[in-house]
């Protein structure tokens, strides 16, 4: 098992938030700011990414959420809400499959539980042979960067395009590639959610284009109670583009829960 990094603040209830690619534990500075008065926070870096190496087994989300439960059981923790944002909502869905009594409540944002497409699949593919051949995220930063905000974000807060961008930047090339074929190789998840038994909250951004709200809604309706919030103004990282509302709503939620 990859063993993780991780970081843990605040005390009280226990909130794991899980980032999105291709980012690490730093894109929740926001949440840290904004919760850890109310809650206890754990961040991992999941594999390849932040303080974690790349893993030297086979890409898989299952690799990802093993190392996620280390990370529970080396704290001592047996239920927690468990929070995943894009790629970080593919392996909390798939801890789901895994250790469903971990999780006493859920948080999925701007993600999606459909398995990728014969095109998208082929695209994290090709994306991850351009990384481990070039040895460079250059096409991180070129291709995927523009699809994670949202047009209000582009246009009224280049301060966090900026440093989102640095934390792109800073990505391990091989721990990119290595979570590209993971999620390209992930399958459907609607049934994980139609057997989920506790309370859930579905965030997703108004702009958000790669996991757009019909997303959202679809694992809405498979999840019996589910909640949905659809932030104005936000594209693929409300965590980051919208820190307030994102923070308030799951404040509420968790704190409620």
């Amino acid at each position: 098992m990859t063993e993780l990094a991780y970081a843990e603040w605040g005390e009280g209830a226990p909130l794991v938030l899980l980032h999105a690619f291709p980012f690490s534990r730093q894109m929740w500075q926001f949440q840290f700011d904004g919760l850890t008065t109310q809650m206890r926070l754990v961040t991992p870096d999941l594999p390849g990414f932040g303080q974690t190496p790349v893993s030297k087994d086979q890409p898989a989300l299952g690799v990802m959420a093993e190392g996620v439960l280390g990370v529970l059981d080396e704290l001592g923790l047996d239920r927690v809400v468990l929070g995943g944002l894009s790629m970080g909502g593919y392996v909390a869905m798939e801890i789901l499959r895994r250790r469903p009594q971990a999780v006493g409540a859920l948080i999925l944002a701007d993600t999606k539980a459909s398995a990728d497409s014969e095109d998208a699949a082929g695209n994290r593919r090709r994306m991850a042979d351009l990384l481990e051949k070039q040895g460079s995220n250059r096409v991180l930063a070129h291709e995927v960067l523009p699809t994670l905000v949202g047009e209000t974000t582009r246009q009224e807060h280049p301060e966090t395009v900026a440093w989102l961008r640095e934390i792109v930047e800073d990505a391990d090339p091989l721990g990119a590639a290595w979570a590209q074929r993971a999620m390209a190789a992930r399958g459907d998840s609607f049934q994980t959610l139609r057997r989920v038994e506790v309370p859930t909250l579905v965030i997703v951004g108004e702009q958000d284009e790669l996991s757009p709200p019909a997303d959202a809604r679809a694992m809405v309706e498979a999840v019996p109670g589910a909640q949905i919030a659809v932030i104005a103004g936000a594209g693929h990282l409300t965590a980051a583009e919208t820190p307030d509302e994102f923070n308030g709503l799951v404040c509420d939620f968790v704190l409620e829960h």
